[in-house]
């Protein structure tokens, strides 16, 4: 029996010639000869060691595409994250387009709300304040304003780790979900507040709804690798820029058309942000998929909650106590990088 096998290289190539004789013995007879061109030809029957060789040829080329292909797919960005961006941007216009109509609505309440009403309440409130601190009775709106700004962003950062919470227990997309029909309320609330009661019953149901926004980073958490999380997560940071741009300008065009406005003037721009939220929730609804599998789901609700009260508990938060299995030099930076931004929102809140 004969088995050739002819190989070549660029310069030369070998023609080799294994013969077996009918007593078993083998043997093996090398010719190099010269070639022209660079050429592979390998002519085998039906051997292992031909299978086996091609096998191996296979495999490796095929963990080598494999791996090629994997390491391209890591570095994109998952679409779920532009969807995340989408939906924070529609939040945001309709949140932000609220703050330069404040004093014009505050002077709405003023002329038209009931004597008895919480705006008199309110007002007596402030200008005891005002007076402790000698402050101009022209600031009285500016007071008004920070204490509405305060409760939101007080309700906000109680909700948002309960909501996380709830979220790591039944998923992403219905809490999501109830977060936006949250705040589309909020809206329909707003537009129906003949009194400042009820608009400061708004203001309640839309920062204890407002979850969405650290929910949203919880998402770009779950479908981002640590190569493309700063990405994801830069986006979030798009968002809110280009939110608190255009939103305080459609804001201030409102609030310019109210002057020449009489009775409740109000009810078309908060008409205009129940379209934004309605069609936010439109959009989750449909585009947004669940990025949190059942298996991976936490199971038990008050061990979640009993979690989230790590993030609301001030010496804690302070501390990181919910940061694990890190190092203490590494731990101490953070603490001290944690209090350095709080300083910095601190003063930038208060100046805004």
């Amino acid at each position: 029996m004969v088995h050739t096998h002819s190989s070549s290289g660029n310069l030369r190539t070998t023609h080799i010639t294994y013969t077996t004789s009918d007593n078993g013995e083998a043997t093996a007879d090398f010719q190099p000869c010269s070639v022209t061109q660079k050429r592979t030809d390998v002519t085998y029957s039906t051997t292992k060691s031909t299978i086996v060789r091609r096998k191996v040829i296979s495999s490796s080329e095929s963990n080598s595409s494999s791996s090629s292909s994997h390491s391209s797919g890591s570095l994109r960005t998952h679409p779920t994250v532009y969807i995340v961006f989408v939906s924070l941007l529609l939040d945001l216009l309709a949140f932000t387009m609220i703050l330069p109509l404040l004093p014009s609505l505050l002077d709405h309440y003023s002329l038209n709300d009931s004597p008895k009403g919480l705006y008199p309440w309110l007002l007596r409130k402030v200008q005891y304040f005002q007076e402790l601190v000698g402050a101009p009775d022209r600031f009285n709106s500016v007071l008004f304003g920070g204490f509405l700004g305060s409760m939101f962003s007080f309700l906000q950062f109680v909700a948002s780790p309960l909501v996380g919470g709830l979220s790591d227990v039944y998923g992403r997309k219905p809490v999501m979900l109830i977060c936006l029909i949250g705040i589309a309320s909020s809206y329909v609330l707003w537009a129906l507040s003949k009194s400042f009661a009820l608009f400061v019953l708004a203001r309640i149901v839309g920062g204890i709804s407002k979850g969405n926004v650290s929910l949203s980073m919880a998402v770009i958490a779950d479908v981002s690798s640590l190569a493309t999380r700063g990405r994801g997560m830069a986006l979030v940071g798009i968002a809110f820029s280009v939110g608190f741009i255009i939103g305080p300008v459609i804001g201030a065009m409102f609030a310019h058309w109210s002057h020449g406005q009489s009775g409740d003037w109000f009810v078309v721009p908060a008409l205009f942000a129940l379209c934004l939220a309605l069609t936010d929730v439109a959009f989750v609804l449909v585009c947004f998929k669940e990025t949190l599998p059942k298996e991976k789901r936490a199971r038990s609700l008050a061990g979640s909650l009993a979690q989230a009260t790590a993030y609301i508990s001030l010496p804690d938060l302070f501390r990181f106590k919910a940061v694990k299995n890190i190092a203490r030099s590494d731990l101490a930076e953070l603490q001290q990088l944690g209090f350095i931004y709080f300083v910095y929102l601190f003063l930038y809140s208060g100046l805004e």
